[in-house]
């Protein structure tokens, strides 16, 4: 069994579906982290959720980067633990430095919330090391400030480094549906060492077939079998 830290910041609202989606649905020992702790525990996971981490004034995940949890975040991720940032919790950790790039306000200048196809691109990382390059999953957005940035450089560097996890697609699995305008329709990246991966969809949304699709629970049981963690009972 894995244990697993969900952080909660003032403004969090997907801290809950990460604890039922690692708890219930998979049976992990998943525990709440308040933002003025100072430490992740005895973590083997640490996710990051979505949300709007104080209000997201200043600009999104800005002032969470700050919070006193966040500094042992830093330590644990380069110490090689496991760390997931969904939508809000991705934004936090480029404003944390520990992916590269920002997350700006959707092209479309609207909120965007539905289902999105996402190419599997890398499986370098814990999180989809037991998922197949090129195969399309289908996992819920839910944000306004999406839109993947980097310089053209830094762009070619997480290309060329296998760092581009996810690219948003469209039904013919060919990229150029992004519900943000990302470069290059960029839906998650991870760290030079694959142990910090951020997203902006939300893979705990959608971890049982009654909410139309389970391929979150996909992500979630990949990093699990990476830990050598048991999910229903038998091996990840």
């Amino acid at each position: 069994m894995a244990r697993i830290a969900v952080l909660v910041f003032p403004g969090s609202n997907c801290d809950h579906d990460v604890y039922h989606a690692t708890k219930h649905v998979l049976g992990q020992d998943a525990r709440f982290v308040w933002h003025k702790e100072g430490s992740v525990g005895d973590a083997d996971l640490v996710v990051v959720p979505g949300g709007f981490s104080y209000g997201d004034y200043l600009r999104a995940g800005a002032i969470a980067r700050f919070s006193p949890v966040m500094k042992d975040v830093v330590r644990f991720a380069e110490g090689g633990g496991l760390v997931l940032g969904v939508c809000n919790g991705f934004q936090v950790l480029c404003e944390a430095g520990l992916l590269p790039g920002a997350l700006l306000r959707n092209a479309s200048l609207r909120f965007a919330c539905r289902d999105a196809r996402l190419r599997v691109e890398s499986t370098a990382t814990p999180f989809t090391s037991a998922l197949a390059e090129g195969e399309v999953l289908t996992v819920p957005v839910a944000h306004g400030e999406g839109n993947y940035t980097a310089s053209e450089e830094t762009l070619d560097m997480l290309e060329a480094e296998d760092r581009v996890v996810f690219r948003y697609v469209d039904a013919s699995g060919q990229p150029g549906d992004s519900p943000n305008g990302s470069a290059r329709d960029i839906a998650g990246i991870r760290n030079a060492a694959g142990n910090v991966m951020g997203m902006m969809p939300h893979p705990e949304r959608c971890v049982e077939s009654v909410l139309g699709t389970a391929d979150g629970a996909r992500i979630f049981r990949s990093a699990l079998a990476h830990l050598g963690a048991e999910v229903d009972g038998v091996a990840a």
